[in-house]
């Protein structure tokens, strides 16, 4: 099989956040993650932080936080402090942009539970079509603004069904 030698998986997720306090509480206390440990501050002298993250030279990573999510994804969350930052964060439609998609056995139940939390819910979760008929989605906003999703499929999509159809 071509591709990545030896790829067996997805290890973890990061981002950046404006406030490790927040969302310390946010990824615990509503989506209840497991807090797993802490590591930094991080900051160089010379282009290291350039050279190996691609950010500001003078960039300082204050800290950085594991959590566990689910039981298997894990999200290195980041705060960082650096000369060049954008404070913006990016729609899916911008460059970069992303979301998280995070998988839930009761799409109803938790879009309750997130109302109930005060989350930010944008719309009602939509019924998807195609090789993804089965799931049902919706995407919310951390207090941040970071886009999340819920996707649900307890029956499987049409892919799992019927591959050969959307080949």
């Amino acid at each position: 099989m071509a591709g990545l030698p030896g790829l067996a998986r997805l290890d973890h997720i990061g981002f950046t956040v404006p406030d490790l306090d927040e969302a310390h509480r946010w990824l615990v206390d509503v989506l209840g993650c497991e807090y797993m440990y802490r590591l930094g501050p991080f900051q160089s002298d010379d282009d290291w932080m350039q050279e190996h993250l691609n950010v500001h030279p003078r960039a300082v990573m204050r800290e950085l936080h594991f959590y566990r999510c689910g039981g298997q994804a894990v999200f290195e969350v980041f705060q960082y402090e650096s000369p060049d930052q954008d404070p913006q964060i990016p729609r899916n439609s911008d460059i970069g942009g992303h979301h998280v998609a995070l998988y839930v056995e009761d799409l109803d139940a938790a879009v309750a539970y997130l109302h109930e939390q005060g989350v930010q819910v944008l719309g009602e979760p939509t019924a998807s079509k195609s090789a993804s008929e089965g799931q049902r989605w919706v995407y919310f906003l951390s207090p941040w603004g970071m886009q999340f999703e819920l996707v649900s499929y307890p029956d499987g999509k049409a892919f799992d069904h019927t591959p050969e159809r959307f080949a």
